[in-house]
């Protein structure tokens, strides 16, 4: 009977675009219908540099920034290059990370999200350099990349109906608004009753990603599946070695 139901439920969440009324409004990602209001807070600027129309984006993350060539970068999905070290699959973000005062580079469906080192470093240089070497680039016909992306929530055997429902709400109501955003979330794992997510691109190091999590993602999530208890922001092996390293970088940088 459960079972039923819950497979109803689903179908239902598929065939109708709900939204969970919510009285939140949180300065980072608006995953609720706040998307919309929020969204027309940021002004689009455009550049135009050879015959290729570039915009730029603000992001609820301040250090973030989006870039729409105006065309597909992706296609589908995302990737995330946390660091220079991890940019070896595209040329493009090895180009953009020899810009002063970048600190990461995320692939979208059709935009780029660069985030700066810090406060301090000012955007207007960074995007006139940047500008530049997207339209360079596009030019050039070169593939975007030749890694793997974070495409949906590949479905395994040994999913349960609650990952199922999971994964369904995170790729069809939560990820889309977050990408719109400049962002992603990446489902990592549920384990006694914690969803565990990975927040990647503008997300990242965003002020109020803990009140995402906990006002936004994980109240919706809630209401459909009362079996989640919490959602946690978990990070992988590999970009906790890259972040420890980066840090102690800055630190001698600024010590210097």
């Amino acid at each position: 009977m459960a079972a039923s139901v819950r497979w109803s439920l689903l179908r239902f969440i598929r065939s109708h675009h709900l939204r969970l009324p919510v009285n939140y409004r949180n300065q980072c990602y608006s995953v609720w219908a706040a998307h919309r209001i929020q969204s027309q807070q940021f002004e689009c600027k455009p550049f135009s540099v050879r015959m290729l129309s570039i915009l730029t984006q603000d992001t609820p993350n301040p250090r973030s920034l989006k870039f729409l060539p105006g065309k597909p970068v992706l296609g589908t999905g995302t990737r995330d290059f946390p660091t220079s070290n991890s940019a070896e699959s595209s040329s493009l973000a090895k180009d953009l990370f020899q810009i002063e005062g970048i600190k990461s580079v995320f692939y979208g469906p059709d935009f780029i999200t660069l985030t700066k080192t810090d406060d301090d470093v000012e955007w207007t240089d960074i995007k006139r350099h940047a500008i530049e070497v997207i339209t360079k680039f596009f030019e050039s016909g070169q593939a975007i990349t030749m890694g793997a992306t974070h495409a949906e929530s590949s479905i395994t055997e040994d999913d349960d109906e609650i990952v199922l429902m999971i994964k369904e709400l995170l790729d069809t109501r939560i990820r889309p608004t977050v990408q719109e955003d400049g962002g992603d979330v990446i489902f990592k794992g549920f384990e006694d009753g914690t969803v565990k997510l990975k927040l990647v691109g503008s997300c990242t190091g965003c002020p109020s990603s803990t009140v995402t999590l906990k006002n936004g993602i994980q109240n919706m999530l809630q209401f459909y599946i009362p079996e989640v208890d919490e959602v946690e922001q978990v990070e992988d092996e590999v970009d906790e070695i890259n972040m420890k390293v980066f840090e102690e970088v800055e630190k001698k940088l600024q010590d210097s």
